[in-house]
């Protein structure tokens, strides 16, 4: 395979925080999920405090988790149409495809309001017609990928691309050569200033996080509620669990029957404050999970979800697993008795949990949105110099 050259972020020198004095506008194209959406928040949230000038809006399919993370956080939302086609039916896949005809006729209008200097992809199949419409009119096209085997929606949108910035230097292969720049997966600033380890602590007992991603985890949640019966003392624990909307009666009730004190939501919006009050986090292993987890410095036991698309999110925890920084059960050897035996013999070993810790801090990239908004200012700059256009 030809070798494909990568660049480390940090190898460039960054431009001047004022490059760009009457400000640049730029449009972030997809999301759906909170492994898409988070990290595209974090580069905008770094791109407006960049230039007080400077714009963002979001474009995608406007589900309810897009619509209520950027409310809070002040982006706007312009929705357009879209659908997914890989593992799809044919009648779907075809009723995709017409999807996508209106999404790019739609996006071509967004874009044509707004009227951004460049477009940024963070995947998920709503990015592909925004991403196509700025294609079409000649703005600068850019993608994140957030995973170590890229989504095919990016592999597909690199085509159409000046830059592709990656978390992982080993995605680079999946790329047209010359186009890729390692950064890391941003995070968002609450996150990156967190408080403390312990500081929102009350008492001695084991925290335990449980998080099963932005829509929950449902086979993770039953496992939980199994292991408070075959734990031996289950009150010298507490639990914050983010069940997803369908599962947080069930689990609340659950831990009320059982008499273990716990913290149970459909989602949290204060993430930082929850991570550092954990002893150690149990979740999922998807890319903007791991990038959470080693910047904030937390021990954790993935549970990888098993129908991940080419089965990327075992590679992603297996990348902590390897460097001692986590451990790792297979969903198909997930059972009550198996989560309480690891949680008691964790609870058991400080030391482990800090070592484990300390390893994954090693491998947190904080600083992953500046590196990308410094390049995302030079693209701009550059393609808008080639083009005749203002900047």
């Amino acid at each position: 395979m030809m070798e494909r050259k990568t660049v480390q972020a940090n190898d460039q020198a960054s431009p001047p925080t004022d490059t760009v004095r009457g400000g640049l506008r730029m449009a972030v194209a997809g999301g759906g999920t909170g492994g898409h959406l988070f990290p595209g928040i974090a580069v905008a949230e770094a791109f407006r405090d960049r230039n007080p000038r400077n714009a963002v809006c979001f474009v995608s399919r406007g589900n309810a988790l897009e619509r209520s993370v950027l409310g809070k956080a002040g982006f706007p939302l312009f929705c357009v149409s879209a659908g997914p086609i890989k593992g799809r039916s044919l009648p779907h896949r075809l009723r995709s495809v017409s999807q996508l005809g209106v999404g790019v006729f739609q996006s071509l209008g967004v874009l044509a309001r707004f009227r951004p200097h460049l477009v940024l992809g963070v995947g998920g199949y709503a990015s592909a017609p925004v991403v196509s419409a700025a294609w079409m009119m000649g703005l600068p096209v850019t993608l994140h990928e957030q995973n170590r085997l890229p989504g095919v929606t990016n592999r597909m949108l690199s085509r159409l691309a000046s830059r592709v910035y990656l978390t992982f230097g080993g995605s680079a292969g999946h790329f047209p050569a010359g186009k890729c720049l390692v950064t890391g997966n941003p995070v968002r600033r609450s996150l990156r200033t967190r408080p403390a380890a312990g500081a929102t602590r009350t008492d001695d007992r084991f925290t335990v996080l449980v998080v099963g991603g932005s829509q929950g985890a449902h086979r993770i949640n039953l496992a939980v509620l199994e292991a408070l019966e075959a734990l031996p003392e289950p009150t010298r624990y507490r639990f914050v669990h983010q069940t997803g909307h369908s599962d947080a009666a069930h689990v609340e009730q659950g831990y009320r029957l059982r008499h273990v004190e716990a913290q149970v939501a459909p989602f949290i919006d204060d993430m930082a404050a929850v991570y550092a009050e954990a002893d150690v986090v149990l979740c999922r292993a998807g890319a903007t999970t791991v990038a959470e987890l080693t910047v904030m410095g937390k021990p954790a036991v993935f549970v990888p979800f098993p129908f991940a698309a080419d089965d990327h999110q075992v590679r992603n925890a297996q990348s902590l697993a390897e460097e001692g920084a986590a451990e790792m059960i297979l969903e198909k050897d997930l059972s009550g008795p198996v989560l309480a035996r690891r949680l008691e013999s964790l609870r058991a070993r400080p030391e482990r949990l800090a070592q484990m810790a300390e390893r994954a801090q090693r491998l947190g990239r904080p600083e992953a949105a500046e590196a990308i908004v410094d390049d995302l200012c030079r693209v701009a700059i550059r393609m808008g110099r080639r083009s005749g256009r203002r900047v």
